[in-house]
């Protein structure tokens, strides 16, 4: 090596240029940690709905160390991932004194359980929040049992597509520890469906019922309060028991 003076040339090169690396990387990080660079300004690129502005000021706040390039940002994220109302959370750094903060709020699509505090978002997913807007239309509720919400979620969307030719809302769904559905829809009427089986499909048993809805209203002598669609071929109804009356009247 020692008589070959390009390869000690080449050598030398290299080590100098890893030097100089070495010592920029150095000035980087000393300079990142220097007052020079504070934050000033934290950009929360949407309109919020159910999202406090005090609320992501005060997580913010907790997190706030650092300038602009020694603040942990995943720190950050996460922290206002913890509030109630936040799904999912994207930040990154604006020269050169910004971060732009997009949150994604969670879409309320329903009620879960019977007075749980519990939602469902859009995705299926069940959350825990209290609603601080009036929804701009009106929320189902789910009950069922744990982890059932996406399935739930689902078939609730399906079942109020297949109930707009008559006008109906599907005001909540239930599935019972055994799978067994029930749908109870905006003018009280409550449609049992039972369970989803090979030969009598959910969606059959529901298509059924809208078929023959409007023959079911005309013929039955009083409204009924409960449509029993568990049969293969038919349909069974329920009428709410007649109120007893008292005869004051002389025997």
């Amino acid at each position: 090596m020692w008589d070959k003076p390009q390869l000690m040339t080449a050598v030398s090169d290299l080590l100098l240029v890893s030097a100089a690396a070495v010592l920029f990387g150095a000035l980087v990080v000393w300079a990142a940690h220097l007052p020079v660079f504070p934050l000033r300004e934290v950009i929360v690129m949407q309109e919020l709905r159910e999202v406090r502005r005090s609320e992501v000021e005060q997580s913010l706040s907790d997190r706030l160390r650092g300038n602009f390039f020694s603040i942990n940002l995943d720190g950050v994220r996460r922290s206002l991932e913890q509030l109630p109302w936040i799904r999912h959370v994207d930040i990154r750094r604006r020269w050169p004194s910004s971060l732009e903060v997009s949150i994604e709020e969670h879409v309320p699509a329903a009620f879960w359980g019977q007075s749980t505090g519990q939602l469902v978002n859009s995705y299926g997913e069940v959350f825990a929040a209290e609603m601080n807007a009036s929804p701009t239309a009106p929320i189902p509720l789910l009950v069922g049992p744990s982890g059932w919400a996406p399935e739930m979620l689902t078939y609730y969307r399906e079942a109020a597509e297949m109930l707009k030719p008559l006008g109906r809302v599907p005001q909540e769904l239930n599935v019972s520890p055994r799978l067994a559905m029930q749908l109870r829809l905006d003018d009280g009427m409550i449609v049992e469906l039972g369970r989803q089986q090979a030969k009598a499909p959910l969606r059959e048993r529901l298509e059924r019922f809208v078929e023959y809805y409007p023959s079911v209203l005309t013929a039955a002598l009083q409204r009924p309060k409960v449509v029993d669609m568990r049969y293969p071929n038919g349909f069974a109804l329920r009428v709410a028991a007649a109120p007893a009356i008292e005869n004051k009247g002389k025997p």
